[in-house]
C-alpha cells in the first residue's frame, strides 16, 4: 500500500472513531468563530463576512468587535499609504518584500470640498483627521468605510489654522476616540478635547498655566503611545531648541518631557511609534546634517542608529513612519517622493526608492472598522 493510501486509511479510521467524517463550522461556536478567526481577517474580509447571515452581521457590526479587531490588525505590516490626488484618493499597499511597482486602489473623496483644499493632518487606528483649508473645519474620516464626521462647532471649536494649530487623535480607557486641538491666536493659546462618544468639546484649563508656550513655537501634530499624546515643539525663534510635551489622556494634563541633547544650535525631529515604543528621528548639525534614530526608555533616550552621510539628507522636510517589523521606515518628502529606509543595511544601500506620489497630501494608516461616531450607522 502506498504512503498516500495509508494516510488516507488512517484519517478515515480517526474520523470514524469520532462518529463522523467531517465537522461543521457551526460546531466551533460563535464566540470562537468570531474572536479567534474572524477577528484576524482584514477589514475588507470582515465586511464581506457580514453578508453570511443576520447573526454574523449583528455581531460584526458592534463597536466592541470593531475595537478588538482594530487592536488585532493594527500592526506595522498592515499599514498603507493614502495620498490625495484630484477628486480621488490613491491607497498604496506597502510591501517591503515586493521590489516591483506599488499598485494603488482608488477611492472617491466623500467630502463636499475642493481636493486641493483637503489636508490630512494625522492618522490613528484607521481614522484620519482632515482639515479643509478654505474653511478651517476639522473632519474625522475612515477611508475604508467612507464614514466621516465633521467635528467643528458653531462656537469656533474645531476650526483649524495651518502653521499655528496642532491636533492629536487618541483613544481613552473607555474606548472613546478623542481629538485634542491646540489653538493659538494672537499670542494666546487654548486647548480643547472633542469626544466622539458624547459629540461634544470641553476645555483643558491646565494648559494655560504653561509659561513656555508663549511666543511663536512650531508644534507638531500628536503621536499617541502608552496613554500619552506626544508633541514636538520647535522653539528656534526663542533659541530654545526642541522641546517634547506629553499630554496624559486620563489626567488631561501636560508635562515637559526629556529630549535628546545636542550641542548644535539647530535640530529637529519626527516622532514615530515602533513596537509600541516611542521613537524619534533627529536631524542635527547644520550645515553638515546628521540624522539619528532614538528610542525613549523611561524618562531618558537611547540612540539606536545613525544615518549614512548623504547630501542633502533625504529625511529633511519629510515625514517618517514605521511600516514593518524588520527595521524599515517610510520617508515621504514634501514634493511627494517616497523612499524606504532599511536600518539593517549600511551606506547608501539603506535608501530604497519606492514610488512617486502625485498628491502632496498623504498619510500612513491601517484599514480598520473604527468609526468616527460612537454608534454605528
Amino acid at each position: 500500500m502506498s504512503t498516500n493510501n495509508l494516510q488516507s486509511c488512517k484519517r478515515k479510521k480517526f474520523l470514524h472513531g469520532h462518529g463522523r467524517q467531517s465537522s461543521s463550522i457551526d460546531d466551533l461556536g460563535l464566540d470562537i468563530l468570531v474572536y479567534e478567526i474572524l477577528i484576524r481577517l482584514p477589514a475588507k474580509g470582515v465586511g464581506r463576512s457580514k453578508c453570511v447571515c443576520k447573526e454574523w452581521l449583528s455581531v460584526l457590526s458592534t463597536r466592541h468587535f470593531a475595537m478588538m479587531h482594530c487592536r488585532h490588525i493594527s500592526t506595522s505590516y498592515n499599514q498603507k499609504f493614502i495620498a490625495i490626488d484630484s477628486r480621488l484618493c490613491s491607497v498604496f499597499p506597502l510591501s517591503c518584500e515586493d521590489s516591483g511597482p506599488l499598485l494603488n486602489s482608488r477611492i472617491l473623496l466623500p467630502f463636499e470640498a475642493p481636493w486641493n483644499k483637503v489636508n490630512i493632518l494625522t492618522s490613528f487606528e484607521g481614522l484620519l483627521c482632515v482639515c479643509f483649508r478654505n474653511t478651517g473645519k476639522l473632519v474625522i474620516w475612515n477611508p475604508l468605510t467612507r464614514a466621516f464626521k465633521e467635528v467643528s462647532s458653531s462656537n469656533s471649536r474645531g476650526l483649524y489654522k495651518p502653521k499655528s494649530d496642532a491636533i492629536g487623535l487618541y483613544v481613552d480607557k473607555t474606548d472613546d476616540y478623542k481629538l485634542l486641538h491646540i489653538k493659538r491666536r494672537r499670542g494666546r493659546m487654548w486647548v480643547h478635547v472633542y469626544s466622539s462618544m458624547f459629540d461634544s468639546w470641553h476645555k483643558i484649563t491646565f494648559a494655560n498655566k504653561l509659561r513656555c508656550w508663549r511666543g511663536k513655537p512650531i508644534w507638531s501634530n500628536g503621536t499617541f503611545c502608552k496613554g500619552v499624546l506626544y508633541f514636538l515643539v520647535n522653539c528656534f525663534i526663542e533659541n530654545k531648541g526642541v522641546r517634547l510635551f506629553g499630554f496624559d489622556v486620563e489626567s488631561e494634563r501636560f508635562r515637559l518631557k526629556t529630549f535628546p541633547r545636542f550641542s548644535h544650535a539647530y535640530y529637529d525631529g519626527n516622532l514615530v511609534v515602533v513596537h509600541k515604543e516611542l521613537h524619534v528621528f533627529v536631524t542635527h548639525g547644520l550645515p553638515n546634517w546628521t540624522v539619528d534614530l532614538w528610542r525613549m526608555e523611561g524618562e531618558s533616550w537611547v540612540k539606536l542608529w545613525v544615518f549614512p552621510c548623504i547630501q542633502p539628507p533625504i529625511i529633511l522636510s519629510c515625514s517618517v513612519t514605521h511600516i514593518t517589523s524588520t527595521g524599515r521606515f517610510l520617508v515621504v518628502s514634501n514634493d511627494g517622493v517616497a523612499n524606504e529606509i532599511d536600518t539593517t543595511k549600511k551606506g547608501v544601500d539603506c535608501f530604497l526608492p519606492l514610488v512617486w506620489f502625485h498628491g502632496l497630501q498623504g498619510a500612513i494608516y491601517t484599514e480598520t472598522l473604527s468609526s468616527p461616531d460612537f454608534y454605528f450607522d
